[in-house]
């Protein structure tokens, strides 16, 4: 079972942006960005934009701000002493590898490895769990830097083609391609546009259901990022003959995804309606060549469904904020008459597969993972023993057999992966990666209480033993948005900021998906301050436990989190010391009309309405940025590649803070030529921006 994430703004912990080598050799002082008297009347309120025309990323005068901006940093960090044994002891920490996404399919076993220091993970396969694994898809052998990635993959159901989509520089405007697993023959069949595309193929692999974006010039320019809908292809044919199946006259942001009973019989379309809030579900009956069935529509709830011999299972937040499993006929079209499986319980249920005649439950329990089986009606629970309190990421079936696969980390085992019998419940680990000693740490999970006197979990992860003196260099990193969990993770980078001595922290903030859709709801739209009150009263909390103090706190966070830690930023400049800030959105009063930010507007709101625009407004960091004020040392880090947030958020807010600033602290800027929003990233540039942050903060918080 599969959910889209590629509509989320999802970035890794500090590697958003990019590094770069960087001589030491002198440069003209950045030229400033010009600033407009401009105020505009929005909804009644008098709205300033001094730096509307850092919008225009082709302007040549706004190349020229980068570029000097670029050049400043560069001097800044590359100066540093510590930087380059930074970098050396990232890449030492890096190049034990990772595995990741097992999936079965025939008999074979793939998954995602990176070995060493490649720039990037191949998609491997192995014939069964004990034979030798042999790369299928090896990314590192079309581009020495590593600026060609792997986007998106999905084997046909006897494992012997493989469709999948890779893209440059960050980009992820993916082709689909199809290879011979067998022979590595690569077919003449190629469908262009197919960013993220989610794929069915028919049982005998002669063809496939697939996504895909409009051609140009089909749509308007600026909705060419919109408008996805579903194809299907024969292999062996020509791309215009494909058939369009199913979205014509449909929501231009709607994101379909798609599923096919193992028969061939039922084809069904999961439409994710403007982000995460709401599916609808329809299903068609291929072998009696039937009409679409409306499984779902006009339900505000979401609903994920898998189809098995006849039969919907779906997982949903309906009447359930924390998910139950419902069964259904795929030509039922009332969930009030559905069967109840699963009934939602205090675990939050993450996703589900069918195996072996059971159900596989992967849940949630205070932000680490549980997985237990029952059978098909419900009944007969048997819990699943895990290597320990960490994170169990996709879990996927073997449809021909009784086993589970998926990959486990925490904040302590590096990636490995493992296959469960759901039958007897043996736990086997298949692949895994060498790991890194971490006797000397120790983690933890806090509590403390928000604003509004919500108690809020906290991840801390230390040497074991620390005095509480207040004096501890403390990174404290979190998200909080689009109903996404944050669990524990191994991380090369935190293990050098524990060898520094230094204190990771992460709590788990309302807005994401840790304990239900309540959670969630808590902390979007117009509640989407008490993401950002959960987040400074953990950094209060630390302070007042005496972990850290002012001094001594950085906060780090990309995307969604570049919004939590840029408003965490503006709203408490005097709790920190330094941030660093990825890939951000800023400025929340225009967010919606760049790059796919319409895809957002359900988690934050649409400022073209009054009601939206005042609490967007109300917290748009951009707009709270106030002169006079000694503002704490900031990297803003951003990608000329991303299609996802827009480079214009995190330009604004660089000439907005360097004119407002007197704490003579360092306002810091990084636009990658050579990058996009971080999925894809090659391992040298995630090293450079690790090195690059790490400097940044090791200088700001005394730890040279």
């Amino acid at each position: 079972m599969r959910r889209a994430l590629f509509l989320v703004l999802v970035a890794g912990c500090a590697t958003g942006g990019g590094g770069g080598g960087g001589g030491g050799t002198a440069a003209p002082p950045a030229p400033k960005a010009v600033r407009q008297s401009l105020v505009e009347t929005i909804h009644g309120e008098k709205v300033a934009d001094p730096f509307r025309g850092l919008e225009i990323g082709t302007d040549p005068a706004v190349q020229a701000w980068t570029d000097g901006q670029n050049g400043i940093t560069r001097r800044t960090l590359d100066g540093r002493s510590s930087r380059a044994a930074l970098r050396a002891r990232l890449e030492s920490l890096a190049s034990i590898g990772r595995v990741m996404q097992p999936r079965v399919f025939g008999g074979r076993v793939f998954y995602q490895k990176r070995t060493g220091i490649e720039n990037q993970p191949a998609l491997c396969v192995r014939d069964g769990f004990s034979g030798s694994s042999r790369r299928v898809v090896d990314p590192n052998s079309l581009s020495a830097e590593g600026l060609v990635a792997l986007d998106w993959w999905q084997p046909s159901q006897d494992g012997s083609r493989i469709a999948y989509g890779m893209s440059e520089r960050g980009t992820e405007l993916s082709t689909l391609r199809i290879k011979e697993v067998e022979t590595g023959k690569i077919l003449s069949d190629e469908i262009p546009r197919t960013r993220a595309a989610s794929i069915a193929w028919l049982p005998d692999q002669s063809g496939f259901y697939y996504t895909q974006y409009p051609a140009p010039g089909t749509v308007p320019k600026d909705e060419e990022t919109y408008h996805r809908r579903v194809h299907f292809h024969q292999i062996g044919t020509s791309l215009e003959e494909d058939r369009l199946i199913f979205g014509d006259n449909r929501e231009k942001e709607d994101w379909p995804e798609l599923s096919l009973s193992r028969d061939g019989r039922w084809l069904v379309v999961t439409v994710l309606m403007n982000t995460w809030t709401k599916c609808e579900i329809f299903a068609k009956d291929l072998k009696e060549g039937g009409r679409w069935v409306p499984v779902v529509k006009g339900i505000d709830a979401k609903f994920f469904p898998v189809i098995h011999n006849d039969t919907l299972y779906v997982l949903t937040n309906w009447k359930a904020p924390k998910f139950r499993i419902m069964s259904c006929a795929p030509t039922e079209t009332d969930p009030e008459q559905w069967k109840e499986i699963v009934p939602e319980g205090e675990a939050t249920i993450s996703s589900f597969e069918i195996v072996g005649g059971r159900l596989a439950i992967l849940e949630l329990r205070d932000a680490t993972s549980r997985l237990r089986t029952v059978a098909l009606d419900g009944s007969g629970g048997a819990d699943i023993e895990l290597p320990g309190l960490g994170t169990v990421g996709e879990i996927q079936a073997d449809p021909d057999g009784n086993s589970l696969v998926f990959d486990y980390l925490s904040f302590f085992s590096p990636p490995s992966l493992f296959k469960v019998d759901v039958t007897t419940g043996i736990l086997k680990e298949f692949e895994r990666v060498e790991g890194i000693d971490t006797t000397p740490y120790e983690s933890s999970q806090v509590r403390y209480t928000s604003k509004d006197g919500t108690s809020i979990p906290m991840f801390l992860v230390h040497k074991k033993g620390i005095a509480r003196n207040g004096n501890h260099p403390t990174l404290l990193t979190g998200y909080g948005g689009f109903g996404l969990s944050r669990t524990p993770y191994f991380s090369s980078a935190i293990m050098m900021w524990l060898e520094k001595g230094g204190v990771f922290a992460m709590p788990n903030l309302r807005g994401g998906g840790e304990y239900g859709e309540a959670w969630h709801k808590a902390g979007m739209l117009a509640t989407k301050q008490n993401t950002f009150d959960d987040f400074i009263a953990a950094a209060e909390w630390l302070v007042k436990e005496q972990v850290t103090s002012p001094a001594k706190l950085a906060i780090l966070g990309g995307s969604n989190g570049g919004l939590l830690v840029g408003a965490a930023l503006t709203q408490r400049p005097d709790l920190f010391r330094a941030v660093v800030c990825d890939v951000p959105l800023l400025d929340m009063v225009r967010f919606h009309k760049f790059q796919l930010a319409r895809l957002w507007i359900k988690e934050y709101g649409d400022p073209d309405k009054a009601e939206d625009f005042k609490w967007l407004y109300a917290y748009s960091p951009y707009h709270r940025v106030k002169d006079g004020t000694p503002y704490p040392a900031v990297l803003l880090r951003t990608a000329e590649g991303d299609t996802r947030v827009d480079p214009m958020h995190a330009r604004k807010m660089c000439a907005r803070l360097l004119e407002a600033s007197t704490s003579k602290r360092p306002i810091l800027f990084w636009c990658d030529k050579n990058a996009g929003h971080g999925a894809g990233k090659p391992l040298s540039k995630q090293l450079d921006d690790l090195a690059d942050a790490y400097a940044f903060l090791t200088w700001q918080l005394g730890m040279e």
